[in-house]
């Protein structure tokens, strides 16, 4: 007890000091901005007045005159930015967060107190619930006073009462057994209306938030355990039809996505759970009210804006999932019955949209959902491969006709469509798994990548001419379309690779998958002009290059391999194909990209020279001298000690030279670390493993080569300084 009250005693001092201090910082900030207004008072004076430094007088007389416009314009009305949906939401959060804090500690402090009531037996089971609801009534009577002057807090403090009372039914009737089930059911409908009420009557959007929450989550608060889908959902059409109504009343967007958010979970539990035909008619009538949501601005403004067509997209697709899902389970037939009804409702805003002669946003929106239904409905009918053909196909016609019409309709789906090509294809390539002898190339799997691969180069022709104008509109969609078209090629050749070599061992598979991937890269890079490839595009493929050739470098063991007779010798040189690729693009492509503009690369690049000279000399050394296994060790040993040294010294020195001459100060810096990396490692472990003879060449070898970069970096230097002298003895000369 006495703990419990130093602690309080300590609390109310920090209190005090914390008030106090946050007084005295309001006062001066009061006082500041006093000051601020009263210079302000003659902004242009004061700029005439002040004296400046030599040096930054252009910059205020551009200001002034920046200043001077604003003042003589007044009128000239500024763009108004893009507004970001998030932005209202981080501004509420931040404005009221302690406030949501607030009624959240309240509500658990109320809960804490009826805890210890119980606990101490101060009151009986109906009194306590009876202290629930007199709390709950309590504080929305408190958010009721406070709504003319605090609008959004008082909302919040009745939304923590609604939520008292939810709360106290649920415990009355799970724990305490006061009400029924279907008293407890009818209170929190009754609850349900009031606070719906109560949002409408305050004009609040926040509180008719916390009543859908509340009302959807009412059945998880009395549930038994005992599945009544049938009432649950009649229920919840009936509290969507009010969510409905109040949208199109007060125009309120986030109570439709919280209906579409729940009334999807439940759906699909009950799908997953118990596929029934019962489930069905729920299905459509859901669809029925939020497609109604999702047309409000379409039928009061004649727009769709971007959360409405997701929502269409949504609820059309979500839709045909789950009811798709139910016939396939229950085995009835056709599947595709839903697709199309659901195409045909589409149809009806497609065709108005035509009869109106506006081939906008609403017309292209209708249309693409119409054709991807249809299409859909075809897929579901027809096999997986024909399927994926014949949307790919779809696909590049669809843009070929807006090349040749210029309706953006026909991209505007094909932005849809391909999507769902992928997704075919990769059920596709699923076939390889399960499938024992497919011919080469000639099967039906790799002629659909096929179909798939024509595709995808024929969009790229088609995409590539494109005004400027569209490219810029439209870049961020082509460079995402431009990586699903190279992954899809990609992976559609070297899963038909893998299949037919998937009898050889692990490391052989895996080093000509390296292989194919360091070339396929480099064809892209290659043909970069071509395939209109951004310079972001090039430099984020080479750094991919990079990386995964430091890793095929320094992990392959291909020389082990092959003194254990597992693979043929012959195969080394197939190994070292990597160094085509690696020599082109070091001086050809790199020079030419973006990729050398930063430091980083530079080291990147050093890296990869570096581990190339010393794992393939390492390895070439193994092979020339290894017999068997057992001779491993000491030949790694001995490479690593004597030769390895001398490598990257000689390596150090061809970076200073190379960095010197070229005038790139990086390669100078990475030069002398690896020469302090060597040099670090002789001395420190080296030397100590070494044999007289072997120890006195080393040290010979080193210092010839330290004594010959030592003498070629004070030449250079000399030479630069000389050059710099005489330039600047011409310019002087000149003047």
């Amino acid at each position: 007890m006495n703990s419990v009250f130093a602690i309080v005693v300590i609390l109310i001092i920090l209190l005090i000091l914390v008030y106090h201090k946050l007084s005295n910082r309001i006062d001066r900030l009061e006082k500041q901005i006093a000051d601020l207004s009263k210079k302000q008072t003659h902004p242009i004076e004061e700029l005439k007045n002040v004296e400046h430094p030599a040096e930054t007088h252009q910059f205020t007389n551009d200001e002034t005159d920046v200043q001077n416009q604003k003042i003589i314009s007044p009128d000239i009305e500024e763009p108004e930015p893009q507004k970001d949906w998030l932005n209202p939401v981080f501004d509420f959060l931040k404005q009221n967060a302690l406030t949501i804090i607030g009624i959240f500690t309240l509500v658990l402090g109320i809960g804490y107190f009826v805890k210890y009531a119980i606990d101490k037996n101060w009151i009986g089971e109906t009194s306590r619930a009876g202290i629930g609801f007199i709390a709950g009534i309590f504080i929305i009577g408190i958010g009721h006073f406070l709504r003319k002057n605090y609008n959004i807090f008082s909302s919040i403090i009745t939304g923590g009462g609604i939520a008292v009372l939810y709360f106290t039914t649920t415990i009355a009737f799970r724990e305490y057994h006061i009400f029924s089930q279907n008293s407890a059911f009818l209170i929190t409908c009754l609850i349900t209306l009031f606070s719906i009420e109560l949002a409408y009557f305050y004009e609040s959007e926040i509180l008719i938030i916390f009543s859908l929450f509340g009302g959807f989550l009412a059945p998880l608060m009395i549930s038994t355990g005992q599945s009544n889908y049938a009432f649950l959902f009649t229920y919840l059409s009936v509290l969507n039809i009010g969510m409905l109504v109040i949208a199109y009343l007060k125009h309120w967007k986030s109570i439709g996505w919280i209906s579409f958010l729940f009334t999807s979970i439940y759906l699909f539990f009950w799908t997953t759970e118990n596929p029934s035909l019962t489930s069905i008619p729920f299905y459509l009538v859901t669809y029925i009210i939020l497609y109604a949501f999702a047309l409000q601005n379409h039928i009061k403004k004649s727009i769709l804006q971007q959360l409405d067509i997701l929502m269409l997209v949504l609820i059309n697709f979500s839709g045909v999932a789950g009811l798709v899902y139910i016939f396939n389970e229950l085995q009835i037939f056709p599947v595709s019955v839903f697709p199309v009804a659901f195409a045909i409702i589409n149809s009806v805003g497609w065709y108005r949209e035509y009869q109106k002669k506006d081939f906008g946003i609403n017309y292209s929106v209708f249309t693409s959902l119409t054709i991807s239904l249809i299409t859909l409905a075809f897929a579901l009918e027809l096999k997986t491969h024909i399927t994926t053909s014949v949307w790919a196909i779809e696909a590049s016609l669809l843009l070929f006709i807006w090349k040749s019409t210029n309706h953006r309709i026909f991209k505007t789906f094909f932005y849809f469509l391909f999507p769902m090509v992928i997704l075919s294809q990769m059920v596709t390539w699923a076939r390889y798994f399960n499938s024992e002898s497919l011919a080469i190339i000639f099967n039906s799997v790799f002629i659909t990548s096929l179909v798939v691969i024509g595709s995808c180069f024929a969009n790229l022709f088609l995409l590539k001419k494109d005004s400027e104008e569209d490219k810029n509109e439209k870049e961020l969609y082509e460079n995402f379309f431009k990586i699903l078209s190279f992954l899809v090629i990609y992976f559609s050749i070297l899963f038909e690779i893998i299949y037919h070599v998937s009898e050889e061992s692990f490391f052989f598979i895996t080093t000509v998958s390296f292989l194919y991937t360091f070339f396929y890269l480099f064809t892209i890079l290659l043909f970069r002009k071509k395939l209109s490839i951004s310079k972001d595009f090039q430099t984020g493929l080479i750094y991919l290059f990079s990386f995964l050739l430091i890793i095929y470098i320094s992990t392959s063991q291909v020389s082990t391999e092959i003194i254990s007779n597992r693979i043929d010798f012959n195969f080394f040189f197939m190994h070292l194909l990597y160094i085509l690729p690696l020599s082109y693009l070091l001086l050809k492509i790199v020079p030419e990209s973006d990729f050398i503009k930063t430091k980083f690369s530079y080291w990147l690049v050093s890296v990869i020279i570096v581990l190339a000279f010393s794992c393939e000399l390492f390895r070439s050394y193994i092979l020339l001298n290894a017999n068997n296994l057992e001779d491993l060790s000491n030949l790694q040993n001995h490479f690593k000690i004597l030769y390895l040294p001398i490598i990257w010294a000689v390596l150090a020195c061809l970076f200073i030279y190379f960095g010197l001459k070229k005038e790139i100060p990086e390669f100078n810096k990475i030069g002398f670390s690896l020469l302090g990396i060597m040099i670090f490692k002789l001395y420190t472990y080296d030397v100590w493993q070494m044999d007289n003879v072997s120890r006195i060449v080393a040290f010979i070898i080193l210092g010839i080569i330290l004594l010959l970069s030592s003498f070629m970096f004070q030449r250079l230097k000399n030479l630069i300084k000389n050059f710099v002298e005489k330039k600047d003895e011409n310019t002087k000369a000149n003047q």
